[in-house]
């Protein structure tokens, strides 16, 4: 019997310290049905969020491939231990979409009531009587509060903001609305910070485009990153822990167990070099470009004279609408000479379709289009 409670304790002291065993335990208690393999990158994740919890880093993104336990870390496990470990702590998380936010809240919530938990941690308990599905508040003042991206935020602040993929991988072809995350994230979510100086921001994301909010923020400065793409395009080391690194060679896998070869293969097939690029090697734009290489472009500084046998083509990409939150209606035309084409005018505008219809066929005259 006294060894029993001895293993208890230690169980319980582990968890209380560990991030990395605690993710663990979630994942188990979250997705019983699934063998869980743990992996080097599950320690490198949780080695950075601890020391978020530190205080040692106030700015940290992590990105990462789809399927990688990235969400069962940051948005359920790291909130449940930092509630844990003090029960007055206000997390506010944010995903791309509120179905997606009220998942990962549920499943935070159902670790907050797993019996090992609450042996775990005694002086954490979830106050009855919440509201919404999506948020929970523990007795001594701390929760966890949900939002999605350009979800109201009005009256609620947080001691640290945790950010799990701010873009659905379907709009990463949208100025438009890669824009609009990021005037979010900057007009409302930066406020909502209950320490403007100290409180600490996580941003934990699959890439999607050059211009998503990893990469803008990547581009300002001031974030600490760890990236962790499918497989190692060139030899780094990853800090496991203050003492413990692991070395990544050329080639490396990043979860053999998970994401093997043959699936990112297929994956690579499917997808196409640049969406694979992006989400899976965190590389949005892939080495020499994709289908269409950046060093095929060329700059000029005089329009060339239209000789015989050229042609002048015009593309149209149009969007559906006119109203203010869809992208412009693009047109670019070519000066065509054999193999080589010039760039040689580009026009947008926001129109709807017969007034569009109208536009395209007055520019194909006033260019004299082929």
């Amino acid at each position: 019997m006294a060894n029993d409670l001895d293993r208890v304790h230690l169980f319980n002291a582990l968890m209380r310290q560990y991030l990395t065993g605690f993710i663990q335990r979630v994942f188990l208690t979250v997705d019983p049905g699934t063998p869980y393999h743990h992996n080097w990158h599950i320690d490198a994740i949780a080695h950075q969020l601890a020391r978020v919890e530190r205080g040692e880093v106030t700015r940290l993104i992590i990105t990462m491939p789809p399927r990688s336990l990235k969400s069962i870390a940051a948005s359920v496990a790291f909130p449940a231990w930092l509630l844990g470990r003090d029960p007055r702590k206000r997390v506010l998380a944010v995903s791309y979409a509120e179905g997606l936010s009220e998942k990962l809240a549920l499943d935070c919530l159902k670790v907050l009531e797993a019996p090992w938990y609450k042996d775990c941690f005694p002086a954490t308990r979830i106050k009855r009587g919440r509201g919404a599905r999506s948020d929970f508040e523990t007795t001594k003042g701390g929760g966890r509060f949900s939002t999605s991206v350009n979800g109201t935020l009005t009256g609620r602040g947080g001691d640290i903001i945790l950010i799990d993929d701010p873009h659905k991988p379907e709009d990463m072809g949208s100025e438009v609305k890669r824009t609009a995350v990021l005037d979010w994230f900057r007009s409302t979510l930066l406020s909502r910070l209950n320490d403007p100086k100290n409180g600490p921001i996580v941003l934990i994301q699959q890439r999607v485009h050059e211009g998503d909010l990893a990469g803008t923020l990547l581009e300002q400065g001031g974030w600490e990153h760890l990236d962790l793409p499918a497989i190692a395009e060139e030899p780094c080391k990853i800090d496991l822990s203050g003492a413990r690194n692991f070395l990544r060679k050329e080639g490396d896998l990043l979860h053999a167990e998970r994401l093997p070869r043959d699936l990112l293969d297929r994956r690579r097939e499917e997808m196409g070099s640049y969406v694979f690029a992006a989400q899976y090697q965190q590389r949005p734009a892939p080495v020499g470009g994709g289908l269409v290489k950046w060093d095929w472009f060329q700059s000029y500084d005089q329009q060339p004279d239209r000789l015989p046998g050229d042609q002048v083509v015009q593309s149209w990409d149009t969007a559906s609408k006119a109203e203010e939150a869809n992208d412009f209606s693009v047109c670019t035309t070519w000066l065509v000479r054999g193999a080589s084409a010039w760039l040689i005018d580009v026009q947008r505008a926001k129109l709807e379709f017969p007034e569009l219809r109208r536009r395209v066929e007055a520019d194909a005259k006033r260019v004299d289009a082929s």
